[in-house]
């Protein structure tokens, strides 16, 4: 798959615990993207080594329009990609 698979790091409370707990940290990806184009992406980016890579299919929102119209908000990918001892993401 070519293009960006990585979207951008997820900063939240949850994604900061396992930051410090479990040294994993959460990505928003491209849909299409399999575990092992986001590992590779990972790696090439920040220049880690990744151990392990969970993904997950996020469900888009029902949002109401200004009118009585309802409107979706598009579905997404989350990873939680788990890095080896020693390495690290720096978040400036």
């Amino acid at each position: 798959m070519k293009g960006m698979i990585i979207k951008r790091i997820l900063l939240t409370e949850k994604g900061t615990s396992l930051k410090e707990s479990a040294n994993q940290y959460l990505f928003s990806v491209d849909r299409r993207a399999n575990k092992l184009e986001i590992q590779r992406a990972v790696e090439e980016q920040f220049k880690v080594k990744v151990k392990k890579v969970n993904t997950m299919t996020r469900q888009g929102k029902a949002k109401r329009m200004r009118t009585a119209q309802y409107g979706r908000t598009p579905t997404w990918k989350r990873a939680v990609v788990t890095l080896e001892e020693g390495h690290s993401i720096e978040m400036a």
